[in-house]
């Protein structure tokens, strides 16, 4: 019967189990193997069963951690050139002060040091980039060490973090100090005597004129955050993240196209009014999609797909009905929190389960 064949693969999987727990027809133990039956306990025994996994692979923390802050160069060196050599002393700053966080919180509660993995330098690099270049040092600093400290560590560090750290970094410093890091000005590279702009999609929302060209968002020659400016070089560090195999290039596409979808269907002057373009190229939507959004990984490709349509929907949402132009932090920080829930929805079937039972068992947790 089935309830004796599942008991023989238990007693199977116990070592040093020499007794037969039934017998059939013949009186021989149909609870031992051919091996005991001749006398080989001593073989069974000796046998170990370890626990999995037991997949082995190249990839470290820290090789993706690296490829990812080596993907971050080039906007790194287009917000030097636009806006210029302060830029990479914040970065600096702001790269050094996350890994000094992480190390000295580390060392003080005695647990495993992992500033070295380069999770931290990306967090930094994030934060930094995400920052006008008029930011005040204290302020960068004081979103460095939350993001870090709170952010991270107190939920037990990186792969537990409930959501992305150098967003939540940004949020801090939007809810506390908006003036601080609302303060843009235009690249160096543009002929123009004002010290301060506000950004194109800010512009428009407040019913202004755009003001620079498709050709000039896409190169980064408008006001804006210091490595959101230019999509040209964003999608180029993107690109080799793809051709790494660190990212899953369809969910952020997934993002990405949910959010033009819906601010050109609901339009400012109506139905399917919508700018794709200045959607797509005017704000920090490249950034978010290709590095911000794919902080959280799913094991279903339908998972995945529906975190990030979820994250889009908030997205647009914010930029169509509030007074915020961009909505980028909201929707995907919202989306980070309902990763869990969202997880549960679409599940791999786990095999030797069939599918009734692994629904009534889901339904069950």
């Amino acid at each position: 019967c089935q309830r004796v064949h599942r008991l023989r693969k238990l007693f199977l999987y116990l070592p040093g189990q020499k007794r037969a727990f039934c017998q059939n027809q013949n009186g021989a133990g149909c609870g031992k193997t051919e091996n005991e039956r001749e006398g080989g306990e001593e073989i069974m025994s000796q046998t170990r069963v370890i626990n999995g996994p037991h997949i082995r692979t190249e990839r470290t923390t820290r090789s993706v951690m690296m490829n990812v802050s080596i993907s971050l160069v080039p906007a790194l060196l287009g917000a030097i050139y636009f806006f210029g050599i302060r830029a990479l002393y914040l970065a600096g700053l702001s790269i050094t002060v996350c890994v000094l966080t992480e190390f000295f919180w580390q060392k003080l509660t005695k647990k495993q040091v992992t500033a070295g993995d380069f999770s931290a330098v990306v967090t930094g690099l994030l934060l930094v980039l995400n920052m006008p270049v008029t930011v005040p040092i204290w302020t960068l600093v004081a979103a460095d060490v939350f993001s870090i400290l709170v952010v991270k560590q107190m939920f037990g560090g990186i792969g537990n973090n409930f959501v992305n750290p150098a967003l939540m970094g940004r949020l801090l410093t939007m809810v506390a100090w908006p003036g601080a890091v609302m303060q843009y000005v235009a690249p160096r590279t543009l002929e123009t005597d004002a010290v301060s702009a506000a950004t194109v999609l800010g512009a428009v929302k407040t019913g202004g004129e755009q003001g620079y060209s498709y050709l000039q968002m896409f190169l980064g020659e408008t006001p804006g955050a210091m490595g959101e400016t230019s999509k040209l070089l964003l999608l180029a560090g993107f690109a080799y993240m793809c051709y790494k195999g660190i990212v899953n290039a369809e969910a952020c596409l997934t993002y990405i196209g949910t959010v033009v979808v819906l601010t050109f269907v609901f339009g400012p002057e109506g139905l399917f009014t919508g700018d794709i373009l200045l959607n797509l190229f005017g704000g920090g939507l490249i950034m978010g999609g290709c590095y911000m959004l794919s902080d959280y990984a799913f094991v279903s490709r339908r998972g995945k797909l529906l975190y990030a349509v979820t994250a889009g929907v908030i997205t647009a949402a914010i930029r169509i009905f509030s007074v915020y132009p961009e909505g980028i932090c909201f929707g995907i920080l919202t989306a980070n929190c309902m990763a869990g829930m969202l997880s549960l929805v679409y599940q791999k079937h786990v095999y030797g389960i069939s599918e009734k039972r692994g629904l009534n068992w889901r339904k069950n947790r």
